[in-house]
């Protein structure tokens, strides 16, 4: 058993070194590509220019002139990164822009009152600026966008201007350039919508479909201001849940670790007494002895197991359709899980729906934009479903009637909005209805799951002590006789 042990020992020391050294070269190589990065390319730097310089660049300007002629002018597919250099008030201006050509950066800079000498870009350029990560925004900054937004154009402001003037106040370097590049894009004579579009994902589909339609009404302001509640309202519902399972998680977690230090660190000292005063112990006793022995001999393998474990979950839960749908429909038939899953799904989906059909979005768009809002697979089929109906020249209704992820209430009040032609103002009042009941399920959740959770705490914590305890008894009367 010892050389067993001994030899798991080495494995574990061989795979922690193997790990480090790794992590290390990793770790090192990054920051040697950073400080390529920061050599080769520096951003936004301006200073005085001096006459060698102003010579040096006339140069380039001649063969910018040149380029701006032939393929510069030339439109890419996609969207490339360019380093500029630009003169203003004196001053030499070394910068970068997102567009699709040399021309396109050169008009920009120039409408901006620069003159511009030098426009590059390659595939390192591209490489070494590409986007890592998602470039979404949350709703708390979508929040602040809309706001921001919409309290500048109702002050007189054009829309370019207030794009420009909310670049200046973030701080997010690549935010700064989002909103920099949709500036450029507007500029141009290109739509708000599509310039928003552009950005990599950066916009929900939701948002640039209702200010798509807002652009064809002429009412961008009261589009923006109902999203901006419509944002608010998906953020104060994130942060109840956040606030709600906080606590809960933070007591089971301490828990956890409360119990590994007993059976790990202060038990072993006790289970040295108890040999050498070689007692009779009772079966609970035993029991957490040898669970302590385990513990203390594969705690290592235990803590990596489920590391393992946890990332097949999360891979199979992101990749297999089947296995999410299966995970998804287990929780949402737990008692209490289950409401807030469907509270919460279905406030979203039809305040997402009712704020849709206000604006006159098209119905087969409206359906692709309520299956990327929800990752609720169980919906999703639901919304496929809808489709189909509405092909056939069925009611919306239809496909929500009996459906066990459907509360009875929701349906009926579908259906009398469908039949009275107000759908969008019934849909607003489902959305409200299951809002109040997920807001109010969630704070109670908290009182809920606290004692459950410190009674646990107290029984397992509690009978580990009376594990302990009571040979100490039997050991102080055996003394006294």
């Amino acid at each position: 058993m010892q050389k067993k042990s001994k030899n798991k020992n080495i494995i574990f020391h061989f795979l922690d070194n193997v790990i480090s050294v790794i992590l290390s070269i990793f770790h090192y190589a990054l920051l040697g590509l950073k400080c390529c990065t920061i050599n080769l390319f520096k951003k936004e730097k301006m200073h005085k220019i001096t006459p060698k310089e102003l010579k040096k660049l006339e140069k380039e300007a001649v063969i910018l002139a040149n380029d701006l002629k032939t393929t510069g002018a030339t439109r890419s597919k996609t969207i490339n990164t360019y380093y500029y250099k630009a003169l203003k008030n004196g001053y030499l201006f070394k910068g970068k822009m997102k567009g699709s050509s040399k021309l396109d950066i050169n008009s920009f800079l120039v409408n901006e009152g620069f003159t511009v000498y030098s426009i590059k870009t390659n595939n390192l350029i591209n490489i070494l600026n590409k986007d890592i990560g998602s470039n979404k925004l949350s709703s708390k900054e979508l929040v602040f966008f809309l706001t921001e937004l919409s309290t500048f154009l109702k002050a007189g402001i054009s829309l370019n201007e207030s794009i420009k003037m909310i670049s200046r106040e973030v701080k997010n370097k690549r935010r700064k350039e989002s909103y920099q590049t949709i500036s450029f894009d507007l500029s141009l004579g290109t739509s708000f919508s599509q310039s928003l579009e552009k950005q990599d994902g950066m916009f929900p589909s939701l948002l640039i479909n209702m200010i798509k339609s807002s652009e064809a009404t002429g009412n961008l302001t009261e589009t923006l201001d109902e999203l901006a509640k419509y944002y608010e309202e998906v953020e104060k519902s994130r942060k109840d849940t956040i606030s709600a399972l906080t606590y809960p998680t933070i007591i089971f977690v301490f828990s956890i670790f409360v119990i590994i230090f007993i059976l790990t660190f202060i038990m072993p000292e006790f289970i040295k007494i108890y040999k050498d005063s070689k007692i009779e112990l009772n079966p609970f006793t035993k029991f957490i002895i040898n669970a302590s022995n385990y513990l203390q001999i594969h705690l290592v393998t235990i803590i990596f197991t489920i590391i393992f474990l946890i990332i097949i979950f999360i891979l199979l839960y992101k990749n297999i359709k089947s296995f999410k749908e299966f995970i998804q429909k287990l929780l949402m038939h737990i008692p209490v899980i289950k409401d807030i899953i469907i509270y919460h799904e279905l406030s979203i989906i039809t305040k997402t729906f009712s704020s849709l059909l206000k604006n006159n979005v098209y119905i087969t768009e409206s359906m692709d934009i309520l299956k990327r809002i929800t990752n609720n697979e169980i919906y999703k089929d639901i919304i496929d479903k809808t489709v189909n109906n509405i092909t056939k020249g069925e009611k919306i209704s239809s496909s929500f009637k009996d459906h066990w992820a459907i509360p009875e209430v929701c349906y009926m009040m579908l259906k009398t909005g469908e039949d009275t032609g107000s759908l969008a103002e019934m849909m607003g009042k489902i959305s409200d209805y299951y809002q109040e009941l997920h807001h109010n399920l969630v704070k109670n959740i908290k009182v809920f799951i606290e004692p459950i959770l410190i009674a646990f705490l107290t029984i397992v914590v509690g009978g580990i002590l009376i594990a302990v305890i009571v040979p100490m008894f039997e050991m102080y009367g055996g003394l006294m006789k």
